[in-house]
């Protein structure tokens, strides 16, 4: 489509934005033509109606800050979202149904143990209706997640899919999550920090209730160990949580080591040391197993870097400032690689993507003090489910 007349652009232009001057510019550098000046009415429902003057035009306009300047650029094209293969959502839904059913039965399964590798896979397999209570529980929570992103994606205008889950089949919890794809780019910042909250939340209002009713039937019990156990990490919410539910902190403190209380517990929180075998702690149950690995996603996908829900709520807070701390987190991650080495993965990911970022179409508009008020309290919940050590081996 041939570009309109620029004095027919400038007089679209002109009914929400008062511009000092207009200058071209070069579309491989993103833009035809920039005007530079003062919006004249509220950001959001000027770029509302700008967006929509010019999408006949088949131009899409960009709402930015340039040196305290409001400015908006013109792009040649508008978002075309093609429709996504359902079938595939589908497929690995149900794959990831199977795998973390499997992954509840090997959880729980008390049976006899056949000793060649073939009868062991085939005594899980013919059982693994047996793992309905973790697979239920975990998949409600990823579910309330995944489309906590999607309504709240699609109310806000955005183009996502449905959920990926991804299947991880012979691991503890036998998923890597879920996620959704943006295929529009997010409207403003606002747009943007409401689908990345949603998410976490959602899960959360899921994972609680689950931790709190698995605990519940759980027992206590002394911890042992065998090659190749484990026991799951904590993090301060799941520390309250056990507290909440049988009135005492978990794993209990036996004077095994001669360590200070406090120190004692600051070492086992951020290490996993000194070793829990042998002390007093809860033996949870699938449903508990579930709600333990919920915290674990909601910590994981609140890590402020890139495109995870963190990394989008700190950029809609703090801009591109945000890539300052990228190097915090990347150390951090290594030092904690050595007592967990799957942090050493999540520092590869950190290093090639904890600097990309989901730009809006409109930079301008700015989060208001409730979505700033909302941004606080995921901190907050970040710093409560955060598990420096998630997995501890025997």
């Amino acid at each position: 489509m041939a570009l309109p007349d620029s004095e027919i652009l400038n007089s679209i232009v002109s009914r929400v934005f008062r511009y000092d001057d207009v200058t071209t510019g070069d579309p491989a550098r993103g833009f035809f033509l920039r005007y530079r000046g003062e919006l004249t009415r509220d950001s959001v429902e000027a770029y509302d109606q700008l967006a929509e003057a010019l999408h006949p035009y088949d131009i899409t306009p960009l709402f930015r800050l340039e040196e305290g300047c409001q400015t908006v650029l013109l792009v040649r094209g508008t978002v075309h979202p093609k429709p996504s293969k359902v079938w595939v959502n589908i497929l690995l839904f149900a794959l990831t149904v199977l795998s973390v059913l499997f992954a509840g039965v090997v959880f729980s399964y008390s049976g006899p143990v056949p000793r060649d590798l073939v009868g062991q896979l085939w005594a899980l397999i013919s059982h693994i209706w047996m793992g309905w209570p973790f697979a239920v529980s975990l998949l409600a929570i990823l579910l309330a997640h995944e489309f906590g992103h999607y309504f709240v994606g699609r109310a806000r205008g955005a183009a996502v899919t449905l959920p990926y889950f991804i299947p991880f089949p012979f691991s503890p919890i036998g998923t890597m999550g879920a996620f959704i794809q943006m295929k529009s780019i997010p409207r403003n910042k606002r747009a943007l920090f409401d689908l990345a909250v949603a998410g976490p939340l959602a899960g959360m209002v899921v994972a609680v209730p689950v931790l709190l009713l698995g605990l519940a039937q759980s027992s206590l019990g002394r911890v042992t160990a065998f090659p190749g156990s484990f026991a799951e990490g904590n993090s301060l919410f799941y520390l309250l949580a056990k507290f909440v539910v049988f009135g005492k902190l978990l794993p209990e403190t036996v004077n095994l080591t001669g360590l200070p209380l406090l120190y004692h517990w600051i070492t086992y929180f951020f290490i996993g040391s000194p070793s829990p075998v042998g002390t007093t702690d809860v033996l949870i149950n699938q449903v508990a197993w579930a709600g333990w690995v919920g915290l674990l996603v909601t910590f994981l996908n609140l890590i402020p870097a890139g495109q995870l829900d963190g990394g989008h709520v700190i950029f809609t807070v703090f801009g591109k400032r945000v890539n300052r701390i990228v190097p915090i987190i990347l150390v951090i991650t290594v030092i904690l690689g050595f007592f967990w080495s799957g942090w050493w993965l999540w520092a590869f990911l950190i290093f090639v993507l904890g600097r990309s970022h989901a730009e809006p179409l409109d930079q301008i508009t700015q989060l208001d003090s409730r979505r700033k008020a909302l941004a606080l309290l995921m901190l907050v919940i970040f710093l409560l489910v955060f598990t420096p050590v998630p997995f501890i081996t025997f």
